[in-house]
């Protein structure tokens, strides 16, 4: 599983075993909160099973929902490489199982591996610019533009269609565009009847150009 993910791909079989046999396979259950922000770090995860999500708490317990993690993606990498508390709480969204690599032997394969070392400078940045990209939504759109910057930024084509990698309820969007279910609810029901998104079980699939405006 190692192989198939971009970070590692790059590390030859004896550095993958070395990782593979460091590493601790651990199963929870679900709405299990493996650290909290503000804990300290010394170790990665990956996600073999399930889907986990990072989320900030407030001080009266509600949920800001940052983003979601499937099988094949990883986290804890930053606060593991910086040594600072963890900058969100992770909850399990499902039953999962992941593959936890302790810190010390992730960074030995990182240093050793400079093309390793670049992948997760890449990654880094990319999660910063969508941080920048969500800082900016939050700031200067309305409940509606933040949910379509949302979408936009979500969406992904898969069968020829344009369609959210990840089925989201109400609450979980309202959770990530900072609003209230209800209005994501009206919202949601003037984008299905104008035309502008489909939802089914699996998804939400966009059916013609959002405004950003409506």
């Amino acid at each position: 599983m190692l192989k198939e993910i971009p970070l590692f791909a790059c590390l030859d079989d004896h550095a993958l075993e070395k990782l593979r046999s460091a590493a601790v396979m651990r199963k929870y259950p679900k709405n299990t909160i493996l650290f909290s922000k503000g804990d300290l770090s010394d170790s990665m995860y990956v996600v073999v099973q399930g889907k986990v999500k990072a989320v900030i708490f407030n001080e009266d317990g509600r949920e800001m929902l940052l983003s979601i993690y499937k099988p094949g993606e990883y986290f804890g990498e930053m606060a593991m490489l910086d040594g600072q508390p963890r900058s969100a709480s992770m909850v399990t969204k499902t039953p999962c199982q992941f593959l936890i690599i302790p810190r010390q032997d992730f960074k030995s394969a990182l240093f050793g591996n400079p093309e390793m070392a670049s992948r997760l400078l890449n990654r880094i940045l990319g999660k910063l610019r969508e941080a920048t990209d969500r800082i900016e939504g939050l700031t200067f759109l309305n409940v509606y533009g933040r949910i379509v910057n949302l979408f936009l930024q979500m969406a992904q084509v898969q069968d020829g269609e344009l369609m959210l990698a990840e089925r989201l309820t109400h609450q979980e969007i309202a959770n990530m565009v900072g609003s209230s279910r209800e209005m994501v609810s009206r919202i949601m029901k003037e984008l299905i009847g104008g035309g502008y998104i489909a939802v089914d079980k699996k998804t939400i699939v966009i059916k013609k150009k959002l405004p950003m405006e409506f």
